[in-house]
């Protein structure tokens, strides 16, 4: 599975703030705004402090995607 945070990173443009002042407000590392940079998975308090300054859901950040595995 590939986590998919394209939501949030579209959410931030639409209330005209960047990845910094988004981890700044909700007192989070840069690492950890790294890897969701990366697309790998952070801790789910992560993502609720993310809803909370957003006023959104989950589904709204995030998307799983499968990957398909040919043969």
């Amino acid at each position: 599975m590939i986590i998919s945070y394209d939501n949030l990173w579209k959410l931030l443009i639409d209330k005209k703030m960047n990845k910094t002042e988004l981890a700044r407000k909700i007192k989070i590392s840069s690492s950890t705004m790294a890897k969701m940079t990366r697309g790998e998975p952070v801790a789910m308090t992560i993502l609720v402090k993310i809803c909370d300054e957003l006023n959104c859901d989950v589904g709204d950040i995030l998307s799983i995607k499968r990957e398909i595995n040919a043969r």
